[in-house]
């Protein structure tokens, strides 16, 4: 999908640019700050697998045996990555190219859909929650980590300084609130957690089997 609106395709070039050397940063920030937080998204997922985002496909070698992962992502870049770690460890992965705003899937196509430091840089955040949520069959469930803005004073100052920059120059917001997000989407939240300084937040989240398709 070529088509989009003028932010997703800023994004897209952000990510184009960035995909050479994605894997070695995010491999640091992986170590300090995101720790397992990888493997416990990808251990919770279940059934047909929608991994939004998918980028360079690091969380490939974390999903269970089992599950049918389908990956999305805007970059071309990074989905050519995400061909080549899945060739790697042995997965046939179907790897979609369109924005998270706009899934090319039907309605109550997935029983899990995976979202991993993604939100965080979708120029419509809420959108994409909705999104999620349409695509998800009733009692799916929905999985998210991502940086978050801190509870403590500090840090969250700290956030509010960086913010502007990382903005400009990567669309990487510091300061969103996804659980917010996730509860308006219609999901009810049956695990949150948040960890390093309060800056990552790890949640679980259930489809109302009473939703109305």
């Amino acid at each position: 999908m070529r088509q989009g609106s003028d932010a997703d395709e800023r994004t897209r070039r952000i990510w184009e640019r960035e995909a050479p050397r994605y894997d070695s940063w995010m491999r640091r920030f992986d170590r300090y700050m995101l720790r397992d937080g990888r493997s416990w998204v990808c251990s919770q997922a279940r059934g047909r697998v929608l991994e939004v985002a998918v980028g360079t496909g690091l969380n490939l070698p974390f999903y269970p045996n089992g599950t049918d992962v389908t990956g999305v992502d805007l970059s071309s870049a990074m989905l050519d990555r995400a061909r080549t770690r899945a060739d790697e460890v042995g997965l046939k992965v179907p790897l979609v190219e369109a924005p998270a705003t706009r899934l090319p899937f039907p309605d109550a196509s997935f029983d899990t859909v995976v979202c991993a430091l993604a939100l965080c840089c979708i120029p419509d955040d809420r959108t994409a929650v909705a999104e999620m949520h349409r695509v998800l069959k009733p009692g799916g469930t929905l999985l998210l980590i991502d940086h978050v803005i801190s509870h403590r004073f500090a840090v969250r100052l700290v956030q509010r300084l960086l913010d502007p920059l990382m903005v400009a120059f990567a669309d990487d917001h510091q300061l969103r609130r996804p659980l917010h997000l996730v509860r308006e989407a219609g999901f009810t939240v049956v695990r949150r957690d948040r960890y390093s300084l309060g800056m990552i937040e790890r949640l679980a989240a259930v489809k109302d089997t009473a939703t109305v398709l």
